[in-house]
């Protein structure tokens, strides 16, 4: 992933209000993130642990989401969606995105099991077990990230396009 801007981050948003938008925290380490390390930019709100926001390169460009757990935020052993950790089954929550345009001012919405702080970067760049990867470590590193990549994008262009 490029390095974000505060700006590019507020204006990449598809499923929020100007309001929502210009309410929403930003990420207050944006100089200090390893970029190169990130499929998609994620984090939740301090003071609504209920809500997060995730930015998405897409074919089309960057792709910002508000997200809110669709339950008390309550976690459950699972898999997330996006990086498919078989390992990391803690800590995994429903997410829902209202969908952009017309479908998502008619209540409109779609979940997705992922790590309620969004570390799917990090989740993907783990050393894989020898039963995962018994010949080829970096090569299946290599198909996470691209995984995560492409199942993150299809997510927020499904929010996207509001179908």
């Amino acid at each position: 992933m490029l390095p974000l801007t505060d700006q590019q981050i507020r204006s990449s948003f598809v499923n929020a209000s100007r309001r929502e938008v210009a309410q929403a925290p930003v990420p207050p380490d944006l100089d200090h993130r390893v970029w190169e390390d990130l499929e998609v930019l994620g984090w939740t709100d301090p003071k609504a642990p209920q809500r997060a926001y995730v930015v998405v390169p897409t074919d089309d460009g960057l792709v910002g989401l508000l997200l809110r757990t669709q339950s008390s935020g309550s976690s459950r052993a699972a898999i997330c969606d996006w990086c498919q950790d078989s390992e990391a089954l803690d800590d995994v929550v429903l997410y829902v995105a209202r969908r952009a345009g017309a479908a998502g001012r008619q209540g409109n919405t779609i979940g997705t099991m992922l790590h309620a702080d969004l570390s799917c970067s990090r989740h993907v760049r783990r050393k894989p077990t020898p039963q995962e990867a018994p010949f080829d470590p970096e090569g299946f590193v290599r198909d996470r990230i691209a995984g995560l990549s492409l199942r993150a994008a299809r997510f927020a262009e499904r929010v996207r396009d509001g179908g």
